[in-house]
């Protein structure tokens, strides 16, 4: 009986034994697939959240008056893009991956920064809230862009492997890879990026401007406050405009108004389309630098010259390149003038580029050539355009350069040149042969002269004028526009009479309240 007992036991013993051998003879048969399974699991959701993201991960979002993109995308340095057409963009490392975030600024909205303009707390409100407006949009992006991601890869899991089971563990690894990426990217933020952005294109120069974005940070309030002193003053500007009376001396007068120096600044263009409105402009005379570098970039920035509706005479500045020329002419209703003439809309008017091109914002920067032979370049680029018009046919009324130097070849060929590039106004009366003179014009700088405008100890403001042709060519009389620089409450249109139809008025007479109350 004991032995039948132990044989017994031996048998399960060995039973056991035979059945643990089995089973781990399974598990290793089934440990390779089922780690294949898991690796296969894990790339097909890692592909699948990518390709969502790369479908889904993008919204649209209204920041204050401009419209904006905000993308998600996958990357493993993370970080956000700052995307500012034409002007450039910057680089944050606000996180890091495996996600980066990229915001590109697309257009502002005309009704909205009007009404911001016209508000009297509009700036305040708009401050508030823009902050409200970006939080906002990063919380609609993180939730369809992580909705984006885990539908990818259930999709992707569908189309390989047919299996509801699968599909769902596939769901399930998709979020598990989005809610550890949100903990990285949390985990790993740093408010004080902004501190410390990395400047692309043309915004690499606005350390040197307008210095860090600490120091901005700490003069918050003054920043705020200039701000809003430069919103009362184009709102001022925009109510002179529509008060002030136009001059209408003879029926049939012709309304030319006459910007230089742009220098890539946006806030020109709203200014100029209500001056072209308001005073009936029959065309518009820019004499160059309508942008700062001539990079194929800053070609954008002229298509608002096609929404003026009115012809646009344009004339290379030593800023603008062969570039720039090409995009302004590409534009339906511009005229780009090169040693050449052209009757526009009653009123014939020469012009010529500037034959330097000094992207660097230098006065001098041909190379190879002199200091003394670029000077001698400009003052002939002036006597080749008079040549030009000895030999027209008809009667030239106007005469464009960019640099007034040039004009002195041109004193007693043509009754009045138009000039810039010095970013303030003058007037002369050059003296040619016998009793022939000329009216020098030299316009300042519509743009306020760009981020440069900033650099004095008082911000350059921005200047137009319109002039007053009678119908048969001579200048009659021209109003100044002046909207003052940035911090500075001013606005003011100021009337000149020409008596004699050659020399500058003796005096200013300013249209009274033109400085803002309060």
């Amino acid at each position: 009986m004991m032995g039948a007992m132990v044989n017994w036991r031996a048998a399960v013993r060995a039973t056991l034994a035979r059945a643990r051998r089995y089973a781990r003879a399974a598990h290793e048969r089934h440990l390779p697939r089922r780690a294949a399974f898991a690796v296969g699991l894990t790339l097909v959701a890692l592909v699948g959240t990518s390709v969502g993201l790369l479908l889904g991960g993008r919204i649209h979002q209204d920041v204050g008056p401009f419209a904006a993109t905000f993308v998600m995308r996958p990357s493993l340095s993370g970080g956000t893009t700052v995307q500012i057409p034409p002007l450039g963009s910057l680089d944050l490392r606000s996180h890091d991956g495996p996600a980066h975030v990229e915001v590109t600024v697309d257009s502002v909205d005309r009704k909205r920064a009007e009404a911001l303009v016209n508000s009297p707390n509009g700036i305040n409100a708009a401050s508030q809230g823009a902050v409200l407006d970006v939080q906002r949009g990063a919380t609609r992006l993180a939730f369809q862009s992580a909705g984006a991601a885990v539908l990818g890869a259930m999709v992707l899991a569908a189309l390989i492997y047919r299996d509801m089971r699968r599909i769902a563990w596939t769901g399930a690894v998709a979020l598990v890879m989005i809610v550890a990426s949100g903990v990285i990217a949390l985990g790993t933020f740093r408010p004080n990026s902004v501190e410390e952005p990395q400047y692309h294109g043309l915004l690499a120069n606005a350390p040197a401007v307008i210095g860090d974005a600490r120091s901005i940070a700490n003069r918050f309030d003054a920043y705020k406050a200039e701000l809003q002193r430069l919103v009362n003053n184009v709102s001022r500007l925009y109510g002179t405009v529509s008060t002030l009376p136009v001059y209408q001396p003879d029926a049939g007068t012709i309304r030319v108004l006459h910007v230089s120096d742009l220098h890539l600044n946006p806030a020109a263009w709203p200014l100029i389309r209500t001056v072209v409105q308001q005073y009936h402009i029959n065309l518009v005379i820019d004499t160059g630098d309508i942008n700062d570098w001539g990079t194929p970039m800053e070609a954008t920035f002229v298509d608002s010259i096609g929404t003026l509706g009115v012809p646009y005479v344009f004339i290379r500045g030593n800023h603008d390149s062969a570039t720039t020329a090409a995009a302004v002419a590409k534009q339906p209703n511009a005229i780009v003038l090169e040693n050449s003439v052209r009757e526009v809309d009653g009123l014939t008017i020469a012009g010529i580029g500037d034959p330097r091109f000094t992207p660097d914002k230098s006065t001098h920067g041909l190379e190879g050539v002199p200091a003394h032979q670029e000077s001698d370049l400009v003052s002939a680029s002036g006597e080749t355009l008079a040549s030009t018009i000895r030999r027209y046919p008809g009667k030239v009324d106007v005469a464009a350069v960019h640099d007034p130097a040039s004009a002195g070849g041109l004193a007693g060929s043509v009754p009045l040149v138009l000039a810039g590039h010095l970013h303030h106004r003058e007037t002369a009366t050059l003296h040619g042969s016998g009793d022939t003179s000329t009216f020098l014009f030299v316009q300042g700088s519509t743009g306020g002269a760009g981020l440069r405008g900033l650099e004095g100890e008082q911000p350059t403001p921005l200047e137009m004028s319109v002039l007053y042709f009678a119908p048969d060519g001579p200048l009659q009389a021209y109003d100044d526009i002046t909207l003052g620089g940035t911090g500075q409450a001013e606005a003011s249109i100021n009337r000149h009479v020409i008596k004699n139809n050659l020399n500058p008025p003796p005096s200013e007479s300013p249209v009274p309240d033109t400085s803002p109350s309060g």
